[in-house]
C-alpha cells in the first residue's frame, strides 16, 4: 500500500467490546496525572469558572508573574453578582443611594455618579434600563497607591474600556469614587446585558483574576513599576507579619501533597526572605522544621493567617478610635473582639463598614462591664441607625423556629393551603383577633423576602413545606442581622442626670432595667451618672431618700416626666408647623400623614400631621417604610395598633 492509500477493514459488528480502548484511555489519564504530580502541576477539576466571556484572556493574565518577581503595582477587585428578580431593583436603588452618600469625596461631599462619557450620570435612567435585567454586577476597584491619582475617573474608564475589549461587548455601567477610607476605591455598577440585549455571562476566572490583572497593569503604566527598593522593603516588612502575606502564598504554591515546602530560590534575597518567614511561622506554631531546609506547613494555614490579620486590623481600629476620643482604656483585656456571648449594654463609640462591598457593618461599644467590644451587626439596612454617644443594648439573635410558623402551617393544612385571620379564628375559636393579626405581620415580613405570597383578597398561599421555608428564612435573617440592637437613650450620658424627661437612668433607678455596672471604664461613668440623677430626683421632689445613698421614685414619676418632655417638644413643633397639637389618649383614633421621626430622651416618636393639627405617637421601626405616607391606627395603653396597608385580614402592624 502506497503512502497516500488507506483502506479501512472494519471487523464484524459486535466483534469487540471496546475494553482495550477504555484500558488504553485509562492508562493515558493515569500517566497524565502522574506526570502532573511529578512536575508539581495539579490536575484541575471542572468547576465552571471558565464558562462565559473572558475565560481565555483571564488564563493568560493570571499566568503572568505568579512567582513573586513582578514589579507591577497591585490592585484589589471585589466582585458581586446580584439577582434582580424580586427585591433586586429596590436593593439596587438603595445601593445607588449608598454609594452616592455624603462624606465620600476628598472634600467630604456626596459621591459623584459618572459613566463612560459623562462626569455626571443619571442614576434614575440607569436603574430604568436595569428594570428587565436578570442580574447585575457590582465591583469595588482599589489600586495600590491609588491616592497618587488626582482623579480616578480616567483610570476607571480605561479599565472598563479594556474590559469591553476582553469581553467582546460594549458595557453599560456607572461608578462613584470614594476617598473616605485609607485606600481610595471605586464602586462600579454594571448591567448584566451585552450590547445585543442578551444576558451578559462573564467567566468567574475573569472576574476573579482577569479584571484584577488589568487594574494592576493600568496602575503600573500610570504610576510606574515598583523599584527594587520598594519590593525588598515590602518583603522585609511581610516577614514578621501575623497575617497572610505574598510570601505565604508563594510557599503554599510550592508545597507538595504532604504540605512540605522550603525556601529554595535562585535569588539569595528571596531565599533569605522565605527562610525568615518560615521561622516566623514556626514560632507561631504554624510550620514545623523537618531539617535540611524542609518545612511542613500546618493545616488551615491560609485561613488561620487571614483570621489573625482581620483580628489585628480590628484591634488597631479600636485603639485608634479610643485614642481619638481620649478614652483611657489602658488594659489590653478591656479592648477585645466580641462574639457577643450575652446581652451587652454600653455607649456607641463608632459604627462603620467591616465589608463595604457586602454592606456589613461593625459597632464598637464601650460597655458597662468596663470593656470595649467590637461587634459584627450585619447589613446596614437590617438595623436602625445608632449614632455615636447613644446608649444601646445589644443581644445575640438565634435562628430558632417560631411557634407562629407552626400555627400558620397547621391552619393552612386544614384549609387547603390558605391562611387568613378569619381562617385562623375558625380553626382556633379561643384565639383572639390581635393574636391572629400578629401571625399576619409575620407573613408580611416573609413576603418581602419572597418566601410566601399574598392574594388580592388578603389571604395567603402557604406551601406544604412552610416550616422548612421559615427555618431557611430565619437563617438568612440571622446572617443579615446577627444581633438585636435597642437604643436605650439617644441622648449622651452626660446630659441624662439633669434632663427633664423619663431617661434610661430613671428606668434603671426604678428597677425596670436592672444593670450591673463595673467600677471601670464606661461602667464607672454610669455609676456616677446614676448617683447624680438620684440626687436630682430627690431635689425635684420626684423621689424619696431611702437608706444610705439610695432613693425610691415616687408613683407615676416616669409617666409624668415622659409627658412633660412630650408637651415641651409639642410646643416647639406647634410654633414651627403653625398647627394645633392634639394629645392622643387610649382608644382614640390616629390618622394623618407620617412626616418625620422625633428623637426625645424618653424615646422616639412619629409626627402625624393633618391639615390643621398634629400629634406625636410612639415610634416603631416598621414605620420607616411609611414616612411621607398616610397612616392610621388606634391608641392603646401599651402603644398603638397601626393599620398600614389595609386588607381584609385586618391591621398589618401593632
Amino acid at each position: 500500500m502506497s503512502d497516500d492509500e488507506f483502506t479501512p477493514r472494519p471487523g464484524k459488528p459486535g466483534a469487540g467490546d471496546g475494553r482495550h480502548l477504555v484500558k488504553y484511555g485509562g492508562r493515558v489519564l493515569a500517566a497524565a496525572r502522574l506526570a502532573g504530580s511529578k512536575s508539581g502541576v495539579r490536575a484541575r477539576r471542572f468547576d465552571g469558572s471558565r464558562i462565559g466571556r473572558g475565560a481565555s484572556i483571564a488564563r493568560l493574565l493570571s499566568s503572568r508573574d505568579r512567582f513573586g518577581g513582578s514589579r507591577a503595582r497591585r490592585a484589589i477587585v471585589k466582585a458581586r453578582l446580584v439577582r434582580m428578580a424580586g427585591t433586586g431593583l429596590p436593593a439596587a436603588r438603595a445601593h445607588l443611594r449608598y454609594i452616592q452618600r455624603d462624606g465620600v469625596t476628598r472634600e467630604g461631599a456626596a459621591g459623584e455618579l459618572y459613566g463612560r462619557d459623562v462626569d455626571t450620570a443619571d442614576g434614575k435612567a440607569f436603574l430604568d434600563r436595569c428594570t428587565e435585567d436578570r442580574h447585575q454586577f457590582r465591583f469595588i476597584v482599589s489600586a495600590e497607591d491609588g491616592a497618587e491619582y488626582p482623579d480616578l475617573k480616567p483610570y476607571i474608564r480605561r479599565l472598563m474600556a479594556q474590559a469591553e475589549h476582553d469581553l467582546g461587548t460594549r458595557l453599560d455601567w456607572v461608578a462613584v469614587d470614594h476617598f473616605n477610607t485609607d485606600q481610595p476605591h471605586t464602586h462600579i455598577m454594571l448591567r448584566g446585558v451585552d450590547d445585543r440585549g442578551e444576558n451578559l455571562v462573564i467567566a468567574r476566572e475573569y472576574i476573579a483574576h482577569g479584571l484584577r490583572e488589568r487594574a494592576a497593569g493600568l496602575a503600573t503604566l500610570d504610576l510606574g513599576p515598583r523599584t527594587d527598593r520598594e519590593i525588598e522593603s515590602r518583603l522585609r516588612h511581610d516577614v514578621g507579619q501575623e497575617r497572610l502575606t505574598a510570601i505565604d502564598r508563594r510557599l503554599l504554591r510550592r508545597m507538595d501533597a504532604d504540605r512540605v515546602t522550603g525556601p529554595a530560590h535562585n535569588d539569595p534575597f528571596q531565599q533569605a526572605v522565605a527562610t525568615g518567614r518560615l521561622r516566623k511561622l514556626g514560632a507561631m506554631g504554624l510550620a514545623e522544621d523537618l531539617g535540611g531546609g524542609r518545612w511542613q506547613l500546618a493545616q488551615g494555614l491560609e485561613e488561620t493567617l487571614r483570621r489573625m490579620g482581620e483580628r489585628g486590623d480590628i484591634i488597631r481600629l479600636m485603639q485608634r478610635e479610643l485614642t481619638a476620643r481620649r478614652l483611657d482604656r489602658a488594659h489590653a483585656d478591656r479592648v477585645i473582639e466580641s462574639d457577643l456571648p450575652a446581652t451587652l449594654i454600653g455607649r456607641v463609640i463608632r459604627r462603620g463598614f467591616s465589608d463595604e462591598h457586602r454592606d456589613r457593618h461593625y459597632l464598637i461599644v464601650d460597655g458597662i462591664d468596663g470593656r470595649v467590644h467590637y461587634l459584627d451587626i450585619g447589613r446596614a439596612s437590617a438595623t436602625d441607625p445608632t449614632p455615636e454617644g447613644a446608649i444601646v443594648r445589644v443581644a445575640p439573635r438565634t435562628a430558632e423556629m417560631r411557634e407562629a410558623d407552626r400555627t400558620i402551617a397547621a391552619v393552612a393544612k386544614a384549609h387547603g393551603g390558605r391562611y387568613s385571620v378569619e381562617l385562623h379564628l375558625e380553626h382556633d375559636p379561643d384565639a383572639s383577633r390581635p393574636f391572629a393579626e400578629a401571625h399576619v405581620r409575620r407573613l408580611e415580613a416573609m413576603r418581602r423576602a419572597s418566601v410566601v405570597e399574598r392574594e388580592a383578597n388578603g389571604s395567603w398561599i402557604i406551601s406544604g413545606d412552610h416550616v422548612d421555608r421559615a427555618t431557611a428564612y430565619e437563617s438568612r435573617q440571622l446572617r443579615d442581622r446577627p444581633a438585636a440592637i435597642e437604643t436605650l437613650s439617644s441622648m449622651p450620658l452626660d446630659r441624662l442626670p439633669v434632663a427633664e424627661a423619663a431617661t434610661w437612668l430613671d428606668r434603671v433607678l426604678a428597677g425596670d432595667e436592672p444593670v450591673v455596672a463595673r467600677d471601670a471604664g464606661f461602667g464607672r461613668e454610669v455609676r456616677v451618672a446614676l448617683a447624680t440623677r438620684r440626687q436630682w430626683l430627690v431635689e425635684q421632689g420626684l423621689a424619696d431618700t431611702e437608706g444610705e445613698g439610695g432613693a425610691r421614685l415616687r408613683r407615676g414619676v416616669l409617666v409624668a416626666l415622659q409627658r412633660r418632655e412630650l408637651l415641651r417638644a409639642a410646643g416647639t413643633l406647634r410654633e414651627e408647623l403653625g398647627k394645633a397639637f392634639v394629645e392622643a389618649g387610649p382608644g382614640q383614633k390616629v390618622e394623618g400623614r407620617l412626616t418625620r421621626r422625633v428623637a426625645l430622651a424618653s424615646g422616639r416618636y412619629g409626627l402625624v400631621e393633618r391639615s390643621r393639627e398634629f400629634t406625636l405617637v410612639p415610634w416603631r421601626p416598621v414605620l420607616d417604610r411609611h414616612l411621607g405616607k398616610p397612616v392610621g391606627g388606634i391608641m392603646r395603653a401599651d402603644g398603638i395598633s397601626w393599620q398600614l396597608g389595609r386588607s381584609r385580614s385586618g391591621p398589618q402592624v401593632s
